[in-house]
């Protein structure tokens, strides 16, 4: 009953903010806040097109175990609940999930485009030629062979990398998008723009796993720019 009124005042929040608004809520949004068909409350929570698990073909209900490689299809994208941690998954991404009991201590990201918010304990996050060490944050990648873009929404990171010296990021919504690239042997974080992700979705994930975004909390929400 608790999970059900959350996830109906989480809807009343959206339409307060414009997400329900003449276009009405993105189906796919309605249908993972909609979702209580979890095994266990870790698996595939709603899929739009394909995706695969371990190379095998996946649907919303599928279950997800630590080691499980993940990977949508084109035109599609998956939401991907384990217990505190939970991913929105563009088309054409790979993501590996490790730990321990269930536990979600590191995400393997191959390629693709992810958002993601994760519960307050440290997670290691490998994409290209980043690491990323994560404690109860949201945040957005998209993944190239040799590039990183990096939003940290909110919360703390700490970026590592060939040959650069450890970079801690801070932030409360958005502030500090990077681009993180390799240049002769070094990583570098540059400045970058926000793109490609949106309040709504952050709402969404956190909203699934019992939690909202601390700028719900902190009264910016609605915002005109995310």
């Amino acid at each position: 009953m608790h999970d059900e009124t959350n996830r109906r005042r989480i809807v009343r929040l959206l339409l307060a903010g414009g997400a329900l608004g003449a276009s009405g809520l993105s189906g796919f949004m309605s249908r993972a806040l909609a979702s209580g068909d979890l095994p266990g409350g870790t698996g595939i929570a709603r899929l739009d097109g394909t995706a695969t698990i371990n190379g095998r073909p996946a649907r919303a209900g599928t279950p997800l175990a630590m080691g499980d490689r993940v990977a949508t299809g084109s035109n599609s994208q998956a939401v991907v609940v384990l217990k505190g941690d939970a991913f929105l998954l563009r088309s054409k991404t790979i993501i590996e999930v490790k730990g321990r009991e269930n536990t979600l201590t590191e995400l393997l990201i191959a390629g693709g485009r992810v958002l993601s918010v994760f519960a307050k304990k440290p997670v290691t996050v490998k994409a290209a030629v980043a690491t990323i060490g994560i404690r109860g944050t949201g945040a957005y990648f998209e993944v190239e062979p040799k590039s990183v873009y990096f939003c940290l929404c909110y919360g703390e990171a700490v970026i590592d990398g060939p040959r650069m010296q450890s970079k801690a990021v801070k932030t409360t919504h958005h502030e500090s998008p990077l681009m993180l690239r390799e240049d002769s042997g070094i990583m570098k974080a540059e400045p970058g723009p926000f793109r490609n992700h949106t309040d709504d979705e952050l709402i969404m994930l956190e909203a699934l796993v019992g939690r909202e975004p601390p700028f719900v909390k902190d009264g910016q929400y609605p915002s005109k720019r995310y």
